[in-house]
């Protein structure tokens, strides 16, 4: 699995929680300061050691630590095009496409396809999604909750 993790919430602990459950050790690209902020330079986003250690701490008090490896992710594959022994990606819904593209890449390159696992979207207390932005913009908290 991948991603920013900037603001950690509800959501994100779906995804590990799923993640957990399915694979006895799961790889965890985190997106890089540089690749963060090309998509979204207006946005500030802490940095990726603040995001890495945030997602320790997350990891920790989930009690999933042992399971997880954090590594860099530059770009929208990381190792998942190239490693293997990969057996399974998760995504939420807004990232489905990234892992078809990813299976696509790794068919053409005589590897196995990964199982696509999704993630359906946590909502908040008004039936949107919970996002980083969201809780950014003081809409909602991390739990969905008004902010």
């Amino acid at each position: 699995m991948g991603g920013t993790f900037d603001i950690l919430h509800k959501g994100h602990r779906a995804l590990l929680t799923k993640a957990s459950e399915i694979g006895n050790k799961v790889l965890i690209g985190l997106t890089t300061d540089k690749r963060a902020r090309k998509w979204r330079p207006e946005v500030k986003i802490n940095s990726y050691e603040t995001r890495k250690n945030n997602l320790e701490i997350l990891l920790d008090s989930m009690k999933l630590s042992s399971n997880f490896q954090i590594v860099p992710l530059n770009d929208d594959w990381g190792p998942s095009v190239i490693e293997e022994a990969f057996t399974a990606i998760i995504v939420s819904e807004e990232t489905k496409k990234t892992a078809e593209k990813i299976n696509t890449i790794r068919n053409k390159n005589g590897k196995n396809k990964l199982e696509i696992i999704i993630v359906p979207f946590v909502k908040a207390y008004d039936g949107q999604k919970i996002s980083s932005s969201r809780i950014r913009n003081n809409e909602i908290d991390s739990n969905g909750m008004l902010a």
